[in-house]
């Protein structure tokens, strides 16, 4: 789940990092998205053996343009649910360490449903 995530952040044309691996030492992008899982948990035990997972993800997007900041989130959320992501309300704002940039984020969680084994023997 977190590469079909990537790979939907990427089609914005920033980078994308996992969140807090940037060094703050250094500068940032100009813009540019980050991601934290914060949970999966597992689900549909019928048969005492999970059958999913719900993955949750954090997506922040950070830029030197407030402006970008509001559109590409909206922009990023809107597409995830286009493909099947279910996002838990919508962008909002968050504090930034360093003064050049703004940020918001939002939440979305991914679906992924494990493969049925059946046993023909």
């Amino acid at each position: 789940m977190k590469a079909e995530l990537i790979t939907a952040l990427n089609t914005f044309g920033y980078p994308v990092f996992l969140q807090g691996s940037l060094d703050t030492d250094e500068a940032y992008p100009d813009s540019f998205f980050t991601f934290w899982n914060f949970e999966t948990p597992e689900g549909e035990f019928y048969d005492d053996e999970a059958h999913m997972a719900v993955w949750g993800f954090w997506v922040y997007f950070y830029s030197t343009n407030p402006q970008l900041v509001e559109e590409k989130t909206e922009a990023a959320r809107k597409l995830l649910k286009s493909i099947g992501w279910v996002p838990d309300g919508k962008p909002h704002d968050i504090s930034v360490d360093v003064p050049t940039h703004t940020g918001a984020f939002f939440e979305v969680y991914g679906i992924e449903k494990y493969k049925e084994v059946t046993n023909n023997g």
